[in-house]
């Protein structure tokens, strides 16, 4: 049973834990520093939303999936119907969101939770079609604003490999879908939330790494 939402529980990291293993403004590409501590079941926790929205001594874990085919990413713009008020009308590279009480699995808080919550999340926002490779490539933070205080991001490509990918919003808020150059993207950058203008630069990076 899904919880309602104000009862909704997320799965979150005390921010005591990312200060411990090093906490850092903007982008980090060496995830596996971080990721294997905050994954194990002994350093996480369901919190409820409401509650974990509001207190920056938690870190929510946030699976950021971006969409790359032939050196395009792509792009869209939160409409207002959105959860995140706070993040409405701004262009977007990442498709995700939290993980929930709905996302257990036999490792309960571990990584298998994680990754069901990240499928989840991505069949939820977009609908596409043919084969994929998907890896983790970066950790994002942003301390400089409400929204970011209590947010930690998990950046995963995933590289679309049909020669034309289709892919569609699944949810009123995903508007505007399209796939976007560096260039393009780079002219964007002012209308981009801070997770999406983090990542711009180091795009080249991600479809390097291996």
């Amino acid at each position: 049973m899904t919880d309602a939402p104000s009862q909704e529980k997320v799965l979150v990291v005390p921010r005591s834990l990312f200060e411990a293993l090093g906490s850092f403004q903007g982008i980090h590409t060496d995830p596996e520093k971080y990721l294997p501590s905050f994954l194990d079941p002994k350093n996480n926790f369901f919190l409820e939303r409401a509650a974990a929205e509001e207190d920056p001594n938690y870190k929510q874990i946030i699976p950021y999936a971006l969409f790359h085919h032939r050196g395009r990413f792509l792009h869209y713009v939160r409409g207002q119907a959105g959860g995140e008020k706070r993040l409405a009308a701004k262009g977007s590279l990442g498709i995700g969101g939290h993980i929930n009480t709905d996302d257990y699995q036999e490792e309960h808080l571990g990584p298998a939770t994680y990754l069901h919550g990240v499928a989840r999340e991505v069949k939820e926002e977009i609908r596409f079609q043919g084969e994929i490779q998907q890896r983790v490539v970066a950790l994002l933070n942003d301390d400089s604003n409400s929204v970011g205080q209590v947010h930690l991001g998990v950046v995963h490509l995933f590289d679309l490999l049909a020669d034309s990918p289709q892919v569609e919003p699944n949810e009123a808020p995903i508007t505007d879908l399209e796939f976007l150059s560096l260039s393009e993207l780079e002219g964007r950058s002012e209308r981009l939330e801070s997770w999406s203008a983090f990542c711009v630069p180091a795009l080249p990076s991600f479809m390097e790494a291996t």
